[in-house]
């Protein structure tokens, strides 16, 4: 992103709604005859303070206008004890197309987790569909063309995505991988 002006703006305001973003989890379960609720929740940031300027070309003028962001104590527990293994370098490229990027996050963490092969369900209460947020693809055969064309995508930044859509068309199947590059590869 370009250091001032529009963008810059935009990643403020993004801050601003994630500062005041909290996170809720939450399980329900029966332990014998007695019902289990089990609720938690956090925010992301403890602080920011966010220096911006409608001019690209400005420069902080001293160590006060240096951008600082602090994450909340739960939030970096949870990030280090629980951390995506994902490429950067594949994040950066993705970072203008949220629904590719979100996909590669998830397959990221799904495939690093798997113990072999999985499948996700594409449709339904707890589907790919309704996780991705994409309603504009309300028809199955529209999603899947979609969904097929961001894998293509995902491919060329992660060649190694075991990630495919099933002969049926219901679910998308995946299976052990990383989408960290070796240290050989990066260096190649």
């Amino acid at each position: 992103m370009h250091k001032g002006g529009k963008e810059y703006r935009r990643l403020v305001a993004a801050f601003e709604r994630i500062f005041g973003a909290t996170i809720f989890f939450g399980t329900d379960s029966l332990s014998g005859t007695a019902r289990v609720v089990q609720r938690s929740r956090f925010s992301f940031f403890h602080e920011a303070q966010i220096w911006y300027s409608r001019d690209p070309q400005q420069y902080p003028i001293s160590d006060q206008f240096e951008n600082i962001i602090v994450l909340s104590d739960e939030f970096y527990r949870e990030i280090t004890a629980h951390p995506i293994p994902a490429d950067l370098e594949a994040v950066k490229v993705l970072a203008g197309a949220p629904a590719m990027l979100d996909l590669f996050l998830r397959l990221s963490y799904r495939c690093f987790l798997a113990k072999g092969k999985e499948t996700i369900p594409l449709f339904g209460a707890y589907g790919l569909a309704s996780q991705l947020g994409s309603l504009e693809y309300a028809r199955p055969r529209r999603f899947r063309e979609k969904l097929d064309s961001w894998l293509d995508s995902i491919r060329v930044l992660w060649p190694e995505c075991s990630a495919k859509i099933s002969a049926d068309g219901t679910s998308l199947i995946v299976d052990r991988a990383c989408a960290v590059l070796a240290d050989e590869r990066i260096r190649a």
